[in-house]
């Protein structure tokens, strides 16, 4: 066990990649708050989850590319392009990345010419973004059914390590793998980290339904059509339509679209039952990745003259001044004439 693995990130995913990859290896766990680390130091909880005895803790970012040549940063995408361009000037072509966050960057030319219009070039996965601020080539992300409240305990899951390097996927089952976490491949990068980011989206208003008292065939309906949705526009976006019905898509989807302990599911519960959504952001106690997910499809969509009709209605849910009652009586109105047409 000599090897050692950096995890960028103390919240609740990154300290439950940090006790799975510690089955394997040993593990240095960044976090970024001096009195988190302090803590963290002092009890060896993290997130509510007790750490494993071989992970060492630091709240030096320069520390983990020094020490570590295989890195995870587990952190929410608002905070995502700082922390590569901080750590840039301290990684090397030898380092290898694989992220664990589900969150998109929008990136506007400083100067827009009269007849700028947004397309896909303005919008980055976090693995594109590493691409672009660092020397790392060697990227990957893992995406899949991974509430962090259930890995803390052991359940059975697993998930995808997505990247066009063999040598990435290989590398990511044999530090992931253990008698209870599954780890399976997939060379559809950007597919599969569109399926992360896109889930959340329908995990929101999953939990809307369930705010509003709705039942089980009202999120039949809107997981079937959020997952045409996604691959409606995972397409436009450059994914793969595979990767949208993997374990990265519809396994994901079903997970955070059916469970409390997911954020964005939480978040559109809140709504459902009538909070704005700064009253519902103020409760939760971490980034619900969906709302600025939206936000982004949303400017994106009506550039490119798409139409994802479940997106749409949630930013008139959030942003605009639409309830949510009528925002599932104007979906039941949509006439839809197509169950499926992307095969």
């Amino acid at each position: 066990m000599s090897e050692l693995v950096g995890v960028i990130g103390a919240g609740s995913f990154g300290t439950a990649v940090s006790n799975i990859l510690a089955k394997n290896v040993k593990v240095l766990l960044y976090a970024r708050n001096p009195e988190t680390y302090a803590e963290i130091n002092k009890t060896r909880i993290s997130a509510n989850q007790k750490l494993a005895d071989n992970i060492e803790v630091t709240n030096q970012l320069e520390e983990l590319p020094q020490r570590c040549n295989v890195l995870f940063p587990v952190i929410p995408s608002s905070g995502f392009r700082d922390m590569i361009k901080e750590l840039a000037p301290h990684l090397r072509p030898y380092h290898m990345m694989i992220h664990g966050t589900k969150g998109l960057h929008l990136e506007l030319p400083e100067k827009k010419s009269h007849d700028f219009v947004l397309n896909k070039d303005c919008l980055f996965t976090m693995s594109e973004l590493i691409r672009k601020e660092t020397v790392v080539v060697r990227v990957g992300c893992m995406a899949g059914p991974n509430l962090a409240s259930e890995l803390s305990l052991g359940h059975p899951a697993a998930t995808v390590i997505a990247s066009p390097f063999t040598e990435v996927i290989t590398k990511g089952k044999s530090l992931l793998r253990s008698e209870n976490f599954q780890v399976y491949g997939n060379p559809d990068l950007r597919g599969v980290e569109l399926c992360g980011v896109l889930k959340n989206i329908i995990a929101i208003a999953s939990g809307i339904l369930s705010g509003l008292g709705l039942g089980e065939n009202s999120r039949g309906l809107l997981v079937s059509r959020g997952l045409v949705e996604m691959i409606y526009l995972g397409r436009a976006l450059g994914g793969e339509i595979s990767s949208f019905i993997g374990l990265a898509g519809i396994g994901d989807l079903v997970a955070t679209t059916t469970s409390t302990n997911s954020r964005n599911y939480t978040l559109g519960h809140k709504i459902g039952q009538g909070a704005t959504l700064d009253q519902a952001l103020s409760e939760l106690e971490e980034t619900a990745e969906g709302v600025n997910t939206i936000k982004i499809v949303k400017q994106l969509a009506d550039s490119q003259g798409l139409k994802p009709l479940i997106t749409e209605t949630l930013h008139k849910i959030l942003f605009e001044d639409m309830t949510a009652e009528q925002g599932v009586n104007y979906l039941m109105r949509y006439q839809g004439n197509i169950d499926i047409n992307f095969l």
